[in-house]
Formats: structure tokens, C-alpha cells, sequence
């Protein structure tokens, strides 16, 4: 990163803690990321272009105090941990939230791998309101505490699914073999969220953002759900001026 780059970056997340690489590092880091910056797909549905370039993400993220998806999201947390000195890689993945296992999404969802010693890492905070806020050793069939809902990895046929625990369910969020996804993949990926007619991203406003007290906010469309110790709180948003406050004052954003 650039100098005063990652001061900026831990500024805007509010992380004041060590700067090395340990897995006590990671998860603060996650968990401070997630609350600070939201998922939102603002941009998409106002027609502007998503950059993936380090600039404009840092400039969008960071200094404009915005949000974004995955690859933007992904873009900028692994050049921060790439500059506190963390093995790093992108890897690709398919989004299962609400899918059924028979059925095929496209591969435009990108996490990260993360390095420590003999143990790997998956990183995932760019995944709605399902991100998580805190890494996921890549064993099989074992449930993992993060600050928010458990996690675990299952493996099939040669795949990863990445899982968190609702309630007394399982629920799916996401597919992967492990594969790095190079920069032209996601830029191919980008292209295709962000544009194509047929992607959940063009339909609906979707923002995410989770909650120091362990719950989540999200805005689907015009319903704003709070979940939080155990209830759940749903409102209809009926005017626009309803839905920029809620974004203003429930996720510190601005459409």
C-alpha cells in the first residue's frame, strides 16, 4: 500500500491493535471491518462503473466512507493484509445463500486464503450479511466460534462449502475447490455482477452491516431487518427519504 494508506484504512475500521500477522490479528480485523464498512450495491443500481482498482477502493471505501460487494470488499482487505506482512491469496467461489444444492450459480464470488504457519485460513467479509466476522480453519466438519453466528467447513466431492449456523440450522454461503482467482477473473467477474441484466445485483438494493452487539442489519429492497440477541425486527420502508435515513443513520452511507 501506498504511505498513510493503511493508517487510513485502520482509521476508518477504528482498529487500534497490533499490526503482525496471527490469527488474533485476522479476526480483529474482520470483525472490525465488517461492522465499519457495509456490504452495498448502491452503485451498481445507479448504472456507475465498479472499479477495482486500488485507488478507486481506497478512495470509495475508505476515504468517501462508502461500502461495497465482494471484489471490492476483497480488493482492498487483502492489499491490507498483504501490507501487514500475511500470506494472502484470492480464491474463487459461488454464492449458496437461499440456493438449492442441485442447482449451478455462476462462479462470481471471490474470498480469501489466508496463510498462518501450517494452518490455513478462509476469509470471507464481502458476502452480504452473511460475511464473516472472523477466519475459518480449513478443516472439515468442524464447528468454529466468530464473534457472530458459527461457521464451519464441510467437504464434497472435492469441494468446500462454507456453512453458518441459524438457530438450529445449517445454512449454505458459499462453494469453493480453493482455486486462486487471478485478477482477470475478477475483473471478467465484476463486469458480469455489475452489468448483466440477470444479476441479483441490478434488482434490488441490498446493504448489509454487522452489529457490535453480535446481530446484523440488512436492507433488502425496501425491508430493513434488524436480528439481534435472538430477535428479529422487520420494517417496511415506504418513501425514499425513509430509505436514505435508514442508510445514513443504520449504515453511515449516502445512495
Amino acid at each position: 500500500m501506498k504511505p498513510g494508506e493503511l493508517d487510513a484504512y485502520l482509521n476508518r475500521i477504528g482498529y487500534a491493535g497490533e499490526r503482525a500477522p496471527s490469527v488474533e490479528v485476522l479476526g480483529a480485523l474482520m470483525d472490525a471491518h465488517v461492522r465499519a464498512i457495509p456490504f452495498e450495491n448502491l452503485d451498481v443500481l445507479a448504472g456507475r462503473s465498479i472499479s477495482l482498482e486500488p485507488d478507486d477502493l481506497m478512495e470509495k471505501l475508505v476515504h468517501r466512507h462508502r461500502g461495497g460487494y465482494c471484489f471490492e470488499h476483497h480488493g482492498l482487505f487483502e492489499r491490507v493484509l498483504d501490507a501487514i506482512g500475511f500470506e494472502v491469496e484470492p480464491l474463487a467461489a459461488r454464492v449458496r445463500i437461499k440456493r438449492a444444492r442441485d442447482e449451478i450459480p455462476p462462479r462470481t464470488h471471490v474470498c480469501l486464503a489466508v496463510q498462518l504457519g501450517q494452518e490455513r485460513w478462509l476469509v470471507d467479509v464481502g458476502v452480504g450479511g452473511l460475511s464473516s466476522t472472523g477466519p475459518i480453519r480449513f478443516v472439515a466438519d468442524v464447528e468454529q466460534a466468530t464473534p457472530h453466528e458459527p461457521r464451519r467447513l464441510l467437504r464434497e466431492d472435492d469441494r468446500w462449502w462454507h456453512q453458518a449456523r441459524l438457530g438450529d440450522e445449517w445454512i449454505d454461503v458459499a462453494e469453493l475447490t480453493g482455486e486462486r482467482m487471478p485478477r482477470v477473473d475478477r475483473e471478467i467477474a465484476n463486469w458480469f455482477t455489475s452489468t448483466h441484466p440477470s444479476s441479483v445485483f441490478r434488482k434490488e438494493a441490498m446493504v448489509a452491516r454487522a452489529l457490535p452487539s453480535g446481530g446484523r442489519l440488512t436492507l433488502r429492497g425496501n425491508a430493513l431487518t434488524r436480528r439481534e440477541n435472538g430477535n428479529t425486527e422487520r420494517q417496511e420502508l415506504a418513501t425514499e427519504a425513509e430509505i436514505d435515513e435508514a442508510l445514513r443513520s443504520g449504515f453511515g452511507l449516502r445512495a
